[in-house]
């Protein structure tokens, strides 16, 4: 999505590579980090991570709810299919990289 929505094609995989590394703002920065806390070390909402945010501007509690809920469940849907050993649709692997026909 963020290959589509940003118009910048090497945008999601150098994010995917590392996200520290990329030209995008503090807040984009500051999400990916709360992201990657919720979801790979289960982190406990911290008052630290509140501060961080809100200075970000993530108002609690929406904002932060759709993170953390965003990258737990995609978590959650990346575990069962690795669990189940189904691979992503060949429409997965091209969106965003091939133009649309209109």
């Amino acid at each position: 999505m963020v290959r589509i929505y940003s118009k910048a094609p090497l945008l999601a995989d150098q994010v995917a590579i590392n996200h520290c590394t990329v030209p995008i703002s503090e807040r984009h920065r500051t999400m990916l980090d709360f992201a990657l806390y919720c979801g790979l070390e289960v982190g406990e909402f911290t008052d630290e991570w509140e501060a961080r945010l809100k200075t970000a501007g993530f108002p609690p509690p929406d904002d932060i709810w759709d993170i953390g809920a965003i990258a737990v469940f995609f978590g959650l849907s990346n575990h069962l299919v690795t669990l189940t050993g189904t691979p992503p649709n060949e429409e997965f692997y091209l969106m965003g990289r091939v133009p649309r026909e209109k």
